[in-house]
C-alpha cells in the first residue's frame, strides 16, 4: 500500500487519536496491536514509515525493528511510555530513525512524521553518486556500500552519515553539521544519535585500522574521514 503508515501500539485508544491526525495529511494509517502482527503487516503492506511501541505483546518493538533492519530501510520511530535515557539509545541502536515519549500531541507526532520523511527524499541525480577509495565504494543513489565488494548492511541514516564524510576527506565535521544535514534543523531527536550512528558504521565496517582510510573522532568537536597519503 503506498503512502501508508503502520502504528504499532498495543493501545488501540492511541491508534484511535492518532489515525485522523495522521489521514488529514493525505496518508493512509494500517495498524497492529502486538509484534508479530505489526511484522506481518509491514511485509503484507510496505508502509512508507512505521510508528513502533517499544512495550508489545509477544515480540517487543526493539525486536521488531532488529528484524525489520535485516531486510529494510523503511524509516521507523520508536513511540514509548518510557522515557529513560537507555531506552532512548537501545532504540536509536536498534536503527530507529527517531524516538518520541509518550505523552505526546498527536501534532508533535505529525510533525516528526514529515521531519523524518524529507530527510530520506532522495538525492538528486545531478550530483556525484560514487565515491571510491581503495576496498571501499559508496553508491548514495541506490544506498550501498561495499568494502572489499562485499554489500555492507547499513541504514539509511549510516550510509548518509558515511557519505557526507568521506565526501570530504581529512575534514573535520561538527557533529551539530552533520546533525543539521542529515537529520534536518527541525530534527527533534537526542543530538548524540550522531555518536550512535558512527558507532554502528564502524561496527559493521569491522573498523580496525586496516584500510588507508578510517573514521577518527576529533574529541568535543565532531568527526573526520582520514585518509592516507599514498
Amino acid at each position: 500500500m503506498n503512502n501508508s503508515i503502520l502504528i504499532a501500539d498495543d493501545n488501540m485508544e492511541i491508534i484511535k487519536i492518532l489515525k485522523p491526525y495522521i489521514e488529514k495529511e493525505g496518508f493512509n494509517v494500517i495498524f497492529a496491536l502486538d509484534g508479530e502482527e505489526a511484522l506481518l503487516k509491514f511485509k503484507h503492506y510496505n508502509p512508507e514509515l512505521i510508528l513502533l511501541d517499544i512495550m508489545m505483546p509477544y515480540i517487543d518493538g526493539i525486536e521488531v525493528c532488529n528484524r525489520i533492519r535485516k531486510e529494510s530501510n523503511t524509516p521507523i520511530i520508536m513511540i514509548t511510555a518510557k522515557s529513560e535515557e537507555a531506552d532512548k539509545i537501545l532504540g536509536l541502536n536498534s536503527g530507529a530513525d527517531d524516538y518520541i515519549s509518550k505523552p505526546f500531541s498527536p501534532g508533535e507526532v505529525v510533525a516528526r512524521i514529515k521531519a523524518v520523511l524529507r530527510r530520506i527524499a532522495p538525492v538528486s541525480n545531478s550530483q556525484l553518486s560514487v565515491i571510491k577509495y581503495p576496498s571501499l565504494e559508496l553508491d548514495i543513489n541506490n544506498y550501498l556500500v561495499k568494502v572489499d565488494d562485499v554489500n555492507m548492511n547499513l541504514t539509511k541514516k549510516e550510509i548518509e552519515v558515511l557519505w557526507m564524510l568521506s565526501g570530504s576527506p581529512n575534514k573535520i565535521i561538527k557533529r551539530d553539521e552533520l546533525l543539521d544535514n542529515i537529520w534536518g534543523v527541525d530534527y527533534f531527536g537526542d543530538p548524540r544519535t550522531v555518536d550512535t550512528h558512527i558507532k554502528r558504521i564502524r561496527t559493521k565496517l569491522n573498523l580496525n585500522n586496516q584500510y588507508v582510510w578510517d573514521i577518527k573522532t576529533v574529541w568535543g568537536i565532531g568527526y573526520k574521514f582520514e585518509v592516507e597519503d599514498d
